[in-house]
């Protein structure tokens, strides 16, 4: 019987000495001491970020400046509008007043002309 046990204690002795040596492995293989080198293309890519940063900023104070404009203007461009459109209201009104005035009869000239002889020559 004491040999059974000495057998399993090798099995797992030996089972624990694979998972030990797979575990150093993968440990070693990972090279958690090492530093890591900076990478030119990471740099270059992070520069380029920060200027794709500033750029898209200045943008987007360009478009806030032209928008304010542009409600400013047409503002004033519906003020504009809303003043000819009451002109032509009250236009159209006024036409519509002289319209619906009785028209007064416009005065009749009788023009009496010269009696002449017309004679034809053929």
């Amino acid at each position: 019987m004491a040999e059974m046990t000495s057998h399993h204690a090798r099995l797992y002795g030996l089972a624990l000495a694979l998972v030990v040596f797979f575990l150093a492995w993968a440990v070693v293989a990972a090279h958690p001491w090492a530093t890591a080198a900076s990478d030119p293309r990471l740099k270059t890519l992070g520069t380029r970020e920060a200027e794709l940063r500033h750029e898209a900023k200045l943008v987007r104070q360009v478009v806030a400046t032209r928008w304010a404009h542009y409600r400013v203007q047409l503002k004033l461009r519906r003020v504009e509008i809303a003043k000819v459109a009451a002109s032509n209201a009250a236009a159209a009104a006024q036409q519509s007043v002289v319209a619906a005035a009785p028209a007064a009869a416009a005065p009749v000239q009788v023009v009496n002309l010269p009696a002449h002889v017309i004679t034809r020559t053929s």
